[in-house]
């Protein structure tokens, strides 16, 4: 059975030791033995998967547990913790947050959160689509030409780049998006380099 600690911050001056604290008394109440530490000083709007952090869930199975501070340790967008959880809990891992002592498993409790947790994530992408629905309103109003090029290499993602743009810069990951329009992620990683988008989330 693997137990990791995780702690992330996004600057060299904040402390872990009171989080290792916390999360070693936890474990010790709960008799889980070494607690391997991930510790990881970088920004949490940078995709989940190309951080340590998605090496760490990829690890992990049945039985393993993984313990943190708080959610916001994981992500700071709502669609990537929830995309975390929903991975970790399919994979039949145990998840604790210190904070507010959530414990992730397949109990009624954990059901009901992760449903909240998808509805949030279902009104922050709305809200992603309302505020880019605008931009785009703004600009036909501008007289700026939208709609898919004319002509070859055009993509059935020409039509939601901003959107996507929008996406991208709210958190969400490549694998989010990808699913959300359908294509697999090297199709999804192609066209973004071939429009070059810039795949950094806002700070």
């Amino acid at each position: 059975m693997k137990v990791i600690g995780y702690l992330r911050v996004s600057t060299q001056e904040q402390d872990l030791e009171k989080n290792k604290a916390d999360i070693l008394a936890f474990a010790n109440e709960r008799r889980l033995g070494n607690v391997d530490w991930v510790e990881e000083k970088i920004s949490g709007t940078r995709d989940w998967l190309k951080r340590e952090l998605g090496q760490v869930v990829a690890s992990l199975g049945p039985g393993d547990w993984l313990i943190t501070p708080e959610f916001s340790r994981l992500a700071r967008s709502t669609l990537q913790i929830l995309e975390i959880l929903a991975e970790l809990k399919k994979k039949g891992v145990h998840v604790y947050v210190l904070k507010g002592a959530q414990y992730i498993n397949d109990s009624i409790e954990s059901k009901v959160f992760l449903t909240m947790m998808a509805l949030f994530s279902e009104i922050e992408r709305d809200l992603v689509s309302a505020r880019t629905k605008e931009a785009l309103k703004a600009r036909r109003a501008a007289g700026v030409k939208l709609g898919r090029p004319k002509g070859s290499g055009k993509s059935r993602l020409d039509q939601y780049q901003p959107e996507i743009e929008a996406l991208l810069k709210n958190g969400s990951s490549v694998s989010f998006i990808a699913n959300r329009y359908q294509v697999v992620r090297s199709t999804l990683h192609n066209w973004l380099k071939k429009k070059k988008i810039d795949r950094t989330p806002r700070p």
